[in-house]
Formats: structure tokens, C-alpha cells, sequence
């Protein structure tokens, strides 16, 4: 089953009772609750984040009789014979989802120029790819995994047990060595071993080779792991591998590398993965699109405006003298300061909200209060509008305040995803010259193009 992500609600009248049975068991629970009780879902960035997020606690989509009903999650989700792929809405067909790898490319640094040679049934699984990278190298900024090891000697140097049985069928009749076994601190382990298999996996992906090469700090990453495992690395012992790590490492210092030991996991094992024989067991990848979207648009900004992370704690602010840290999506580094949010759900029409609704707290009220803590007369939603711009301009009533919102236009009808991204760059390069001279003439309306 295809859908795509905020559909409004699909008709499911079709599906036979074993699919609802298996919808059910996944809809209308939260995000947290599945994912403890289910090791083989995975949703980015969340699952493998330190900091709780308000996503953790929504749906996936919700099911009632007649519909199902998706929200800002995309990726892929199956539980037992059931799977449901949910893709961006602005994909131009059901093989060709160009906005979600296109989003994906520019936030983690990857330039696939052969995209379009790839099949045309995609394999959603294919976007752990994209994640590898990034991942590694937050791993590798805690430095190569050492780990200890039992290592076997032959030699005149003893600084281990003697291994009596190993060193009759050697050294016999003697001739000065001596056979013993150590245990040692060693960057060669089974966890970058793991990392090594994974990258060899990669290689031989249609578009393997353009992940591994992203920049020269990958390529660097990429070369020491391989020169570490030269030693003992075996293509043909990666089921050995794979079995010596199905126990999560934990170690108080490498903090970072149990999120990349999971990635590889699923990087080498995605087909017993989907297609397993445990009986309702729950698996999938799904991203959320409203943080892929927020740090798609930083990738846009960040020359011009500051994009605090909650995440991490960068560029905190605080709202009160000396408490309550406040993370608005973007803050320009020139005065007079102007704020923005990014909004992955359609804007594009005006609606009322009653006075405590959560959509309103969300879309209009946290950005104003932004404004009022950085004495900024000047806001913006960013949101993605199908084929075209938008812009409107909404002044708050009896101030000098006004709030904006710009839809970003998301091409439709290219012919590749080549056409795509240059489509996509021009449409950016339009949304810079639009917060430009909003941030510098507030009042005036950009021209449309």
C-alpha cells in the first residue's frame, strides 16, 4: 500500500481483514511506544537522539473505519505480510520521490549525479545509505573504536599465556618460538570490522561510490577505518561479523558509535529485516519531514541567519533573565533581527484557529513571541507549495509587527531528477533574494516570478 505523508485521510475500503488487522496494531499509538517494543523501527533522527522530541509522542498516521490519515512521517512501515510506504506529497509519481532524496542529498552533504540510474522501484531501505556518512563521522569525532581483543602469537617475544595445544602443532620439534595468546586494546575489532563490511556493502550500490565520497573528511574517515581492519578483513566472514554484533556496545566514552553500530546492522541485514518470519513484529525507516525540512532550509539560510539546535544546545537563548532556553528555527545575524519558523505542512490558504487550539500555539503564537523577545518587527513561515511561490504578508493588529509567510515552490513536472535539482536551486536562490529584501524593507512585497 502507497500513500503519502499528510494525505488528509485515504480511502481504505479495499483492504482485506488481515491488512487491517496489522494497520491497527500500528495506528494511533505513539511513536516512543512502538519503537521500544519494536528494535527494527527506525525513525530519523529521533531514535537515536539523546534529547525527547514532541514527535515521539505522535502517530505514524491514525486509522479509523473508512480512512487512514498520514502526517509529517515518510519512509516505510510493515508489520508481518502488510507494508505501507509512505512518500512526500510532492513525489511526481509513486517511483520517483525526487523531493525526499533531493532533501536528503543537500542536509547530508551527498551529490549523486548517476540518481537517475538507479531502478525506478526504489527501495526505501536504500535511504539508510544517505545516513552512513553522517553518522560515521560523528563517531569518528570520538576517534577510531578500540576495543579488547584476543590475539594469537607465534613468536620469541612472550607476553601472554602459552597456548600448550597450538604450540605442539608448531613448534615442534622446538625451534625457539613459543605459542601464546594475549588480550589487547586494539583499533581491529569486531565493531570495525562491522564498519568495514558495511563500507564494502556500499561500494557495490549503484550510487555507493558518490556516499563514500560526499568530501574530503569522508574520504579521510573512510581510509582509516579501512587501513585499521587491512589486517584481517574477510568478505567472506560477514555473517561472522554480523552475529558478533547483534549485542548493542555500550561504552561510557564511544557514546556515538552504538548509533552507527545500528545503522551498519541494518545497512547489511535490511532484507531479513523486511522480511522476517517473526509474527507480528513491526519494522520500517521513516523520517520525520518536519525536521528534514528544517534542516533542508538551514542548508539555504545559514549564510544570513543563525539556526539554533535544540538538539545539541547551539545557539541557545533564553526567554526570561535566567531560565526557559528558546530555540526559534532561524534568527538573522544582522539587525534589526528578524525570526522565522520553518513549516513542513501546507500554509497555503488563510484559516482561523480558536484561541487555545495547539495548531494555532504552533503556526502563529511561538513565532510572535520570538518577535517579542528579540524586539523584532519582522517573522516568517517557510513552508513547500507545489509548483509555485508563495507569499503573503498578515500585520498583527494595533503593532508595527508583521508576519509572512513564503511558500518555497517544489517542481512537479521535471523529466529527471537532473532538471530537479536545477529547478530546485533556482527556486532557492529566488527565496534568498525574497528574505533579503524582507529583512531590509519589511513592508514591501517581493515581485513574483
Amino acid at each position: 500500500m502507497r500513500t503519502t505523508d499528510n494525505n488528509g485521510g485515504k480511502n481504505i475500503d479495499k483492504l482485506d481483514n488481515f491488512n487491517i488487522a496489522d494497520l491497527s496494531a500500528i495506528a494511533n499509538r505513539s511513536l516512543l511506544d512502538l519503537q521500544n517494543e519494536n528494535p527494527d523501527l527506525l525513525v530519523f533522527p529521533h531514535s537515536f537522539g539523546k534529547y525527547k522530541d514532541d514527535i515521539e509522542k505522535s502517530h505514524i498516521f491514525s486509522l479509523d473505519k473508512e480512512k487512514l490519515t498520514t502526517y509529517n512521517l515518510m519512509g516505510f512501515i510493515g508489520r508481518n505480510s502488510t507494508q505501507l510506504t509512505i512518500t512526500s506529497r510532492f513525489a511526481r509519481d509513486e517511483n520517483s520521490d525526487y523531493f525526499l532524496h533531493y532533501m536528503l542529498q543537500k542536509v547530508f552533504s551527498i551529490n549523486l549525479l548517476k540518481f537517475d540510474q538507479t531502478p525506478n522501484k526504489e527501495n526505501v531501505w536504500d535511504f539508510l545509505l544517505y545516513l552512513f556518512p553522517y553518522y560515521l563521522k560523528r563517531a569518528y569525532s570520538q576517534g577510531i573504536y578500540k576495543a579488547y581483543k584476543k590475539e594469537e602469537y607465534n613468536d620469541t617475544n612472550i607476553r601472554g599465556s602459552i597456548d600448550i595445544k597450538r604450540h605442539i602443532l608448531r613448534n615442534i620439534p622446538f625451534t625457539g618460538k613459543i605459542a601464546y595468546n594475549t588480550r589487547e586494546h586494539s583499533y581491529n575489532n569486531n565493531l570495525t570490522q562491522l564498519i568495514r563490511h558495511t563500507i564494502e556493502h556500499i561500494r557495490t550500490h549503484p550510487f555507493g561510490s558518490s556516499v563514500l565520497t560526499g568530501d574530503s573528511e569522508l574520504r579521510d574517515v573512510v581510509s582509516k577505518f579501512i587501513f585499521v581492519t587491512n589486517k584481517t578483513y574477510n568478505g567472506n566472514s560477514r555473517q561472522k561479523v554480523i552475529s558478533a554484533n547483534l549485542k548493542p556496545i555500550t561504552h561510557p566514552y564511544f557514546t556515538e558509535y552504538s548509533a552507527l553500530q545500528k545503522i551498519c546492522l541494518k545497512i547489511l541485514r535490511h532484507e531479513k529485516i523486511t522480511f522476517g518470519n517473526d509474527k507480528d513484529r513491526v519494522y520500517g525507516l521513516l523520517f520525520d519531514g518536519a525536521w528534514l525540512w528544517e534542516e533542508y532550509l538551514n542548508t539555504i539560510l545559514k549564510e544570513n541567519f543563525i539556526h539554533p539546535e535544540n538538539r545539541t544546545g547551539k545557539h541557545k537563548t533564553l526567554l526570561f533573565e535566567n531560565f526557559q532556553p528558546i530555540y526559534p528555527d532561524f534568527i538573522s545575524k544582522d539587525k534589526p533581527k528578524s525570526v522565522g519558523d520553518a513549516k513542513y505542512i501546507p500554509l497555503d490558504r488563510q484559516q482561523s484557529y480558536s484561541e487555545n487550539s495547539e495548531k494555532a500555539t504552533s503556526i502563529y503564537y511561538k513565532t510572535i513571541a520570538y518577535m517579542y523577545r528579540f524586539n523584532s518587527k519582522n517573522s516568517f513561515l517557510i513552508f513547500p507549495k507545489q509548483n509555485i511561490s508563495f507569499f503573503e504578508v498578515y500585520r498583527i493588529k494595533e503593532t508595527d509587527g508583521i508576519l509572512k509567510k513564503i511558500g518555497l515552490a517544489i517542481p512537479q513536472m521535471t523529466e529527471n531528477f537532473k532538471e530537479y535539482r536545477r529547478t530546485m536551486e533556482a527556486n532557492e536562490e529566488e527565496l534568498r533574494q525574497h528574505l533579503n529584501l524582507l529583512v531590509n524593507s519589511p513592508y514591501i512585497k517581493p515581485p513574483s516570478h
